[in-house]
C-alpha cells in the first residue's frame, strides 16, 4: 500500500496588510494565508458571538431576491459530486429566500447526520447591501464580493481561470491547493456536466483510490493547505487548483474574483480551449505536432513577438491588444466559422 504524503502547510503572514505588501504577494504567484486580514469586520464580530447571532446579522436587512441553493443527502457526508456512474450530479438545486435557508442551516446544525446545503457565489452587492458597505475588503474595493454559505460539505478539487482572495467570516475552512501543472494527476472530469462550470478532480483527496487514479501519488507531493479561521483570507493564485472543506455546521465565506492583466474585450480563454480541443485534439499525431509549434509560435510566443517583423498597418490580429482589436479578431473568427 502506498503512503501519501500529508499535504505541506501553507505559507502565511500575520494580517492586515496593505496595498503594497499585496502587490508583493501576489507578484510571487505562490498561494498564501493572510491571517486576521478581515478580522474588523462586523460579520466576523457576530460570527464569532454564535451561530444565532450571524443568522441574525444575515437577516437585518431582507434579502432583496431569491438565492440559489443545493442540497445532497446524509449518505454523501458533505460531499457535492456525481453519482458513481457520472450520469448526474449528486446533488439538487432550488430557488427560496435567504431568510428560510438560514432557518433550515440552523436547524440541521442540530441533526446527528444532517444533509449537506449550501448557498454558493451570490452577489453580495445586489443581496444584502447594507452587509457589503459595512464589510470591504480595502485591497480590492473595485472587485464584486460574493458570499458562500453551508454546513460541513466539501468542494472537489477544481481551478478558476481568475485570481481569488477569499475570506472567511464564519466557521472554519480546509483549503488544499495544487499548482496549475499538477492537472495531470487530477484526472479531471467531464466538460458538459460540472458542478459549479469547470471540470472538477475525479480524485477524493480525503480517500485517494490510486489504483484508479495513480499518477495523483505524483500531485499529492505538490499539494499544500491551511485551515483558516473567521478573520483570515487566503489568496489563491490563477489557476491554482483548490479543493474546500467547511468544518463546522454554519460556514461562511466572502471572495473576491477578478483577472488581473487582461486587457479589456479579450476573449474567453476557456472558450479557446474549447476550440483548441475541437480543432487539434483529434488530429493524426504527425498534425498535431505541427499545430503544437503554431500554437507555440502565435500564441505563447516563446521568440518574441510573432507579428514584430510587419510593418504596424499590416499587423492585423498579431497587433497590440485594444478593445476595437479584440472585436475585429471576433469578427474575423465568425467569418472563418462561417
Amino acid at each position: 500500500m502506498t503512503t501519501l504524503p500529508h499535504p505541506a502547510p501553507m505559507a502565511e503572514i500575520t494580517g492586515p496588510i496593505g496595498p503594497e505588501q499585496f502587490g508583493d504577494l501576489r507578484a510571487a504567484l505562490r498561494p498564501v494565508v493572510v491571517r486576521g486580514q478581515v478580522a474588523d469586520w462586523p460579520a466576523v464580530a457576530a460570527a464569532r458571538a454564535g451561530d444565532n447571532d450571524i443568522a441574525a446579522y444575515l437577516r437585518k436587512e431582507p434579502a432583496t431576491r431569491p438565492v440559489g441553493a443545493i442540497a445532497a443527502a446524509p449518505s454523501e457526508k458533505g460531499r457535492f459530486f456525481y453519482t458513481p456512474d457520472l450520469t448526474r450530479l449528486n446533488f439538487v438545486r432550488g430557488n427560496g429566500r435567504l431568510e428560510t435557508f438560514l432557518d433550515d442551516l440552523l436547524s440541521a446544525a442540530t441533526m446527528p447526520d444532517p444533509p449537506a446545503m449550501a448557498v454558493q457565489s451570490e452577489d453580495i452587492a445586489s443581496l444584502l447591501p447594507a452587509f457589503a458597505r459595512e464589510n470591504r475588503l480595502a485591497l480590492l474595493p473595485d472587485v464584486a464580493a460574493r458570499i458562500w454559505i453551508g454546513n460541513r460539505i466539501r468542494v472537489g478539487v477544481h481551478y478558476d481561470a481568475k485570481a481569488n482572495v477569499a475570506c472567511c467570516v464564519a466557521g472554519r475552512r480546509r483549503f488544499t491547493l495544487y499548482p496549475p501543472d499538477q492537472i495531470t494527476g487530477l484526472y479531471p472530469g467531464p466538460f458538459e456536466l460540472t458542478p459549479a462550470g469547470v471540470p472538477v478532480s475525479m480524485v477524493d483527496p480525503a480517500a485517494p483510490d490510486l489504483d484508479r487514479f495513480p499518477r495523483y501519488a505524483e500531485a499529492a507531493h505538490h499539494a499544500s493547505t491551511a485551515t483558516l479561521e473567521p478573520g483570515d483570507a487566503i489568496y489563491i493564485p490563477y489557476g491554482w487548483w483548490h479543493g474546500v472543506e467547511s468544518l463546522d455546521p454554519v460556514s461562511i465565506l466572502v471572495n473576491y474574483w477578478w483577472t488581473p492583466g487582461q486587457p479589456e474585450g479579450i476573449g474567453s480563454p476557456y472558450d479557446g480551449l474549447m476550440h483548441a480541443i475541437f480543432a487539434f485534439r483529434h488530429l493524426p499525431e504527425d498534425q498535431r505536432a505541427v499545430w503544437r509549434t503554431m500554437l507555440d509560435y502565435y500564441v505563447f510566443a516563446p521568440d518574441g513577438d510573432p507579428g514584430g517583423h510587419l510593418p504596424p498597418h499590416a499587423r492585423g490580429i498579431l497587433g497590440p491588444p485594444s478593445p476595437e482589436a479584440f472585436a475585429s479578431m471576433r469578427d474575423f473568427i465568425r467569418k472563418t466559422l462561417s
